[in-house]
């Protein structure tokens, strides 16, 4: 009996294992998008942009679904004026409306910024949606940042928010007339004598800003306080009033000196007097803590416990933040505010500031430290 040869069917298994391994390898090819976070696509991070003009605005939802609105700020690069994640904001602008000429609110009794206004609401209904045109202020000038919050719907939850910022430079178009110390003159720094508890009243290693504002040919005046506006401050005599880095003045020494100013070939000069208590006095130096990376949701310590007087003396504590969506800050006036780390789509940076003041009334430079925070 003869036996029929089984058929030899490798050929056939190699085919199908070679059509196998050509799929998965076409599939391993492909190219996998990852999740992106909130995030403000356009003007791109260092863009220069010109104050007053209207600037296409968009942002990328990415991993986050159910968008309610986007609400887009400007901030003056250093200022403390910021709007706070998940606040009541009854009183906000309509949806679509700008601030241009007044960008900020003040506090009615202390003049102090409290909460911008939006310079742009947008909604999916958008062209693109959740952005739009974006007013660039008219008297913006000098580095900025630009904050975009979003509203996310966790429907029976409530919301939450998320946001980006990117830092931009604003140049005016109009040539700079003229420019001055918005300031009485010639100032008057001090008394002789006075007693000082910190620093209600002028004294030695004081620490502050003059208020400089220029004259546009286009009739707009704005603030050239800061340096990133092109600020340059001399002093004619450093061993009374020295000049430090941003822009700000310390009294070292008295009797009568000048100060100036110059920005695009304009200059203006102030006379000033110090009378202040002679009582010799070392400023304190601030410490805000190193730098830390925390979670979500984590409780947050800030520590400027390692600031010191050179004297010894008990210290007046003051923290701001000036970078991140705000974040509610308890004990500011204390070594060690605490916060809450806010929700957070990709990892953000918060940014804090520090200035401690001694008994006496000398300021110290601002400290800063950055908080990291992770989703």
């Amino acid at each position: 009996m003869s036996m029929r040869p089984t058929p030899f069917r490798g050929s056939v298994n190699r085919r199908n294992t070679g059509t196998c391994v050509l799929a998965l390898t076409l599939l391993l090819c492909v190219p996998v998008r990852p999740a992106l976070a909130f995030k403000i696509v356009a003007p791109a991070d260092g863009a220069i942009l010109t104050s007053g003009q209207a600037v296409p605005v968009a942002v990328e939802a990415g991993r986050e679904a159910g968008l309610v609105e986007v609400r887009y700020y400007w901030y003056p690069e250093q200022t403390e004026a910021l709007v706070e994640q998940g606040e009541d904001r009854g009183g906000k602008a309509s949806q679509g409306s700008m601030a241009t000429e007044k960008y900020w609110q003040k506090d009615s009794i202390t003049g102090a910024p409290v909460v911008a206004l939006p310079a742009l609401t947008s909604t999916v209904d958008r062209v693109p949606p959740y952005g739009g045109a974006l007013p660039v202020p008219s008297d913006a000038i000098g580095r900025m940042r630009l904050l975009a919050i979003a509203d996310i719907s966790q429907g029976r939850l409530g919301r939450k928010t998320v946001f980006d910022e990117v830092f931009i430079t604003v140049q005016p178009a109009a040539d700079l007339l003229s420019i001055d110390f918005e300031t009485e003159k010639p100032l008057q720094l001090g008394r002789t004598g006075q007693s000082s508890a910190y620093g209600h009243v002028d004294s030695l290693g004081k620490i502050f800003e003059l208020p400089v504002v220029g004259e546009f040919a286009d009739g707009i005046s704005r603030p050239l306080s800061s340096p990133s506006t092109g600020t340059i401050y001399t002093s004619a005599n450093d061993q009374i009033l020295k000049v430090l880095p941003d822009g700000l003045l310390q009294i070292v020494g008295i009797g009568k000196t000048s100060l100036t100013v110059t920005n695009r070939g304009k200059q203006a000069t102030l006379d000033v007097r110090v009378e202040v208590n002679p009582e010799a006095n070392e400023p304190p130096i601030a410490y805000a803590g190193a730098a830390k990376t925390v979670k979500a949701g984590t409780k947050v310590r800030l520590n400027g416990l390692q600031s010191r007087d050179p004297e010894g003396e008990a210290l007046f504590y003051a923290w701001s933040q000036v970078r991140g969506s705000k974040v509610a800050m308890l004990d500011v006036n204390m070594a060690e505010p605490s916060f809450t780390a806010p929700y957070v789509s990709e990892t953000r940076t918060f940014r804090f500031k520090l200035r401690v003041t001694d008994k006496k009334g000398a300021d110290s430079v601002p400290a800063f430290v950055d908080v990291t925070v992770e989703p």
